[in-house]
């Protein structure tokens, strides 16, 4: 394939462009980070990684009203990141057994251990 970039800087791009997810693929992964985006959802997410919780525990944990803890898990299922299920009129909440839930996880942990280094005594 010829280069034809405006300017040639002596690398072949053209195999990774040919590769490039499409802008649907990486709207999908932005709307992912936007709502890790949110301090509050990312507290959210990271229990949820540990322990399967409703509403209204996950409401006491945090310190936050019960509509608003609802309007986060509204937001963060809509992405895919967790899942539900209902027992009764409980609905419980849990991170979703996906690859991307598994690594966003692995990532908040990543760097609450380089911000935090005193993260792991903690536990």
């Amino acid at each position: 394939m010829e280069n034809k970039l405006p300017h040639d800087h002596g690398q072949s791009i053209e195999q990774h462009l040919k590769n490039m997810p499409s802008v649907e693929d990486f709207s999908t992964i932005a709307l992912m980070f936007k709502q890790l985006g949110d301090g509050s959802r990312l507290r959210i997410f990271w229990l949820l990684c540990h322990a399967e919780e409703c509403v209204i525990n996950l409401s006491a944990m945090l310190k936050m009203s019960s509509p608003a803890i609802s309007h986060h898990l509204k937001l963060l299922k809509k992405t895919g990141l967790i899942v539900s299920r209902k027992e009764g009129k409980e609905v419980y909440y849990t991170v979703a057994n996906t690859e991307q839930a598994q690594q966003f996880h692995k990532l908040i942990e990543w760097q609450i251990k380089i911000s935090c280094p005193n993260f792991d005594e903690e536990l």
